[in-house]
């Protein structure tokens, strides 16, 4: 059994079918996020499932008002909870490995993996995502009507979609690949 197919069909969809997503359909995919991996198993994701379309858009125009994501009939705002690894929460100064900059890193780090995975559920599915991150975080937060506690990884359009962009360019493997001088 092999991923590999989603993993290599996986495209962001920008435009989606008039087509609704079903309750279990996006519990499924949530469950996925739900079992990710997380440092230290701290799981510092959450999210907010948004189906309203009045709901919607506040979160698109904080977005920078990307009106393609009213297509979609599914929105997960995906939160990093910045409590999960530190009571303290405050915007960091300390920029050291060892500082609290660093839990927050390992926070969003780990709520990315989750929303990886929610995405590769949703593709395996047959239905697709994009991944959308272009805001200000405290307009988003105010779209969501969450507090400064939460970090915003992103919001996760979730549809049908109505377009199969082509692949985008990769690097090839020998561009990514660093190898030691015994692997060569």
């Amino acid at each position: 059994m092999s991923i590999m197919k989603e993993i290599a069909e996986r495209r962001s969809v920008r435009r989606y079918l008039e087509k609704d997503v079903t309750k279990e359909q996006v519990m499924e995919i949530l469950e996925a996020g739900r079992l990710s991996l997380s440092g230290s198993n701290t799981q510092p994701w959450r999210f907010m499932v948004i189906r309203d379309k009045a709901r919607k858009m506040p979160i698109v125009k904080a977005d920078h008002d990307q009106q393609w994501m009213m297509e979609a009939p599914v929105f997960i705002a995906c939160l990093a909870d910045m409590k999960s690894r530190s009571a303290e929460y405050a915007v960091p100064e300390d920029t050291t490995e060892t500082g609290a900059s660093n839990l927050i890193k390992l926070v969003i780090r780990d709520t990315a993996i989750a929303v990886s995975f929610m995405i590769l559920q949703a593709q395996h599915m047959g239905l697709n995502t994009c991944w959308t991150g272009w805001f200000d975080q405290r307009e988003m937060r105010t779209a969501l009507g969450i507090s400064d506690d939460y970090y915003v990884s992103g919001i996760l359009t979730v549809g049908y979609g109505a377009e199969s962009p082509e692949q985008r360019p990769r690097l090839s493997m020998d561009d990514i690949l660093l190898l030691d001088e015994s692997e060569a």
